[in-house]
């Protein structure tokens, strides 16, 4: 509770101090940004739960005339009753006011003015509710994108949500990246709102675009995966990438082994050609079988066995790769990619990184 309330206070110091071009900035975002789909309950239950609210009003308001109902004249003549007094309720929270019962003691008279007339506004917003809702709900999408803007670092951009780029987001996440530390890229909007209900933060627009990575916050991410249906505009993302960020590792795929050069020369870290590595994978199936299994295994995470980096433990230290539990096949060190037979990778150092096959987290628990 303690926490929640602070997290209100912060939030509510956030959206005081920010001035007038954070706030058009926050609503340009809010139309192209999708935050994650929350659950809302259906509509005929948010309708039954506005008329108990308008019932319930209406049922307090209707005791609190009965109980001082002394105070109260009735042009027709006679006491107030109960039913008089849900008369009164009635007219008086709708704001018809026919007049014909009026309060005429003093004691009745404040309580229309610091209880009678609180409950009308509240009644009032009930019944309003569905254009107040519309006004809350940008209301709250503009906070929420507003904090997460403020709170993004360190995550990783994914532009274009197609089938690479899902298989993609699978392996983060398989390797323990939070859903909240990934950010889709993509001109449809049926795919951006597709990645939201995954509980993905999904930006709708045009990636070769400033603008648009901006949104994504990309300046500050650490890690752009890059999988468009064109080459063309694979090597212009890249280029707008790096030019927001200088330190990210971009990784890209593209369709031809002839673009390679360009995209490494636009800023790519690594290129994946897809229909070489494709072609690849098929001829091994073909000399055989069982390679192919296994390396479609390897490229799957999470079943079987997986490809994995991992840093070197100290009592790994000065030992050969042989000696590791996992299977080394190369050892990483500084900028350099050391093959496992490579006589500098014979002792492992303590900074070095490992590339490893392990058996895959899940296989060993469906094994148990």
């Amino acid at each position: 509770m303690v926490t929640r309330k602070m997290t209100r206070l912060s939030l509510f110091r956030t959206l005081w101090n920010r001035t007038r071009g954070e706030a058009g900035e926050d609503a340009e975002a809010g139309r192209s940004i999708v935050m994650p789909a929350r659950r809302v309950a259906p509509p005929l239950r948010q309708v039954l739960q506005r008329l108990v609210m308008s019932l319930v009003v209406l049922g307090v308001t209707t005791l609190i005339v009965y109980a001082d109902s002394s105070g109260y004249h009735d042009n027709a003549g006679g006491e107030v009753g109960f039913l008089d007094s849900a008369y009164y309720a009635t007219v008086t929270l709708s704001t018809t006011g026919y007049g014909d019962i009026t309060p005429v003691g003093d004691a009745a008279r404040l309580t229309n003015i610091f209880v009678i007339t609180p409950l009308r506004v509240l009644f009032l917003i009930i019944l309003v509710g569905t254009t107040l809702e519309v006004l809350t709900d940008r209301t709250r999408q503009q906070v929420r994108v507003h904090r997460w803007r403020s709170r993004m670092r360190e995550h990783t951009v994914v532009v274009g949500y197609g089938t690479k780029g899902r298989h993609a987001v699978e392996t983060l996440l398989g390797q323990g990246k939070p859903k909240d530390k990934i950010v889709v890229v993509d001109p449809q909007k049926k795919v951006v709102d597709a990645a939201a209900t995954e509980g993905l933060v999904g930006v709708l627009g045009d990636a070769t675009r400033s603008e648009t990575l901006l949104r994504a916050e990309l300046a500050r991410a650490s890690q752009i995966v890059i999988t468009t249906q064109r080459d063309d505009t694979a090597a212009l993302v890249t280029l707008t990438a790096r030019q927001l960020n200088k330190s990210a590792t971009i990784v890209v795929a593209v369709r031809e082994d002839e673009n390679v050069p360009l995209l490494r020369q636009s800023g790519a870290d690594t290129v994946v050609t897809s229909s070489s590595s494709a072609g690849r994978l098929l001829g091994m199936s073909m000399m055989s079988p069982n390679v192919g299994t296994v390396l479609e295994d390897l490229l799957t995470y999470g079943n079987g066995l997986d490809v994995a980096e991992r840093p070197v433990t100290k009592r790994e230290t000065g030992h050969s790769p042989r000696d590791c539990e996992d299977l080394v096949v190369a050892v990483v060190r500084g900028h350099r990619l050391l093959h496992f037979t490579d006589p500098e990778a014979a002792t492992l150092q303590l900074a070095d990184r490992l590339i490893t096959i392990r058996e895959a987290a899940g296989a060993a628990e469906h094994r148990e």
